[in-house]
């Protein structure tokens, strides 16, 4: 079901020291919708250090009948509709303009160029992952594509210390790839269990070729799915790796809540960006129907 809206306020919101084009692709943005919506403020909006584009979004999303874009890949993405959800707003909308390394979200669900996208204002609703700790003072977070542990946070981080670029992110994984070592979490009926990795998914694929469940592209069914890596020998996580690319993983389970407990800190990465849980920590994935505004 969409709706067709016009926004009083539109915030663009970008890293000015972005490696890629954000600050060029905001301006261009503004340039096209300002004629175009002579009734909208169009705004850019800077970040000016990490983390700071959640506290933009909420601002911008306060303003009640708000569009907030981001420009940036899925982990500018992530702060964005993090700040709009904390805001409590259920008028605000948001967007994202691929501007980074990994633009899942946008590859997956866009369906037109974001410009045009704005103009007709087609909005429409679809479920988030939310990520809770029972550690205190633990607030929860919120995904728009994937919520990660085991291989996907850790190589992250590995490439994150290392220069970007094709053949040296090669490099970097398979150096991480090599050394990396298994993680047990204890399930929710008690049984200790190693895994190599383990995805919740609000989107079919990641990782820009991977295709990872046959889940629908627009998620609105106040469902996830979950694709597990048991342990296993190394050459047979390239394998399964290899049909993701190709054929793709197939059907994989579907929940709305997921628990386990962590027996060890164990870092995640969450829509892009790594965090960290801390051991003996019970950790909780919720399906939150329909709780963002998206354009489409």
């Amino acid at each position: 079901m969409t709706a067709l809206r016009r926004f009083e306020t539109i915030t663009i919101i970008f890293n000015p020291n972005s490696t890629g084009d954000a600050p060029r692709l905001a301006a261009e943005l503004r340039d096209e919708l300002v004629p175009a919506l002579p009734e909208s403020e169009v705004r850019l909006q800077p970040t000016e250090h990490a983390g700071h584009a959640v506290d933009l979004a909420r601002e911008a999303a306060s303003a009640g009948n708000a569009l907030v874009v981001s420009v940036s890949g899925d982990g500018g993405y992530n702060e964005v509709i993090n700040g709009v959800l904390a805001s409590g707003s259920d008028g605000a909308v948001c967007a994202v303009l691929p501007a980074g390394n990994a633009n899942d979200h946008s590859r997956v669900t866009g369906r037109k160029p974001l410009g045009e996208a704005i103009i007709e204002g087609q909005v429409r609703r679809i479920d988030v992952l939310r990520l809770s700790m029972d550690q205190q003072g633990s607030q929860p977070v919120y995904a728009h594509s994937y919520i990660g542990f085991g291989l996907t946070p850790v190589m992250a981080i590995d490439l994150e210390k290392g220069s970007k670029g094709a053949v040296k992110e090669v490099f970097s994984v398979a150096r991480t790839f090599a050394k990396f070592e298994p993680f047990e979490i204890r399930q929710s009926d008690g049984k200790h269990r190693k895994f190599d990795s383990l995805v919740f998914a609000n989107i079919a694929q990641m990782a820009k070729y991977a295709t990872l469940s046959e889940a629908d592209e627009h998620p609105n069914d106040g469902k996830f799915e979950v694709i597990v890596f048991p342990h296993m020998a190394k050459w047979r996580i390239l394998l399964t790796a290899l049909r993701a690319t190709t054929k793709g993983l197939g059907d994989q389970p579907s929940y709305r809540q997921y628990r386990f407990s962590t027996l060890d800190p164990i870092p995640y990465q969450i829509d892009g960006e790594v965090k960290s849980a801390e051991g003996h920590t019970i950790i909780t994935i919720d399906s939150v129907p329909q709780a963002l505004s998206i354009l489409g």
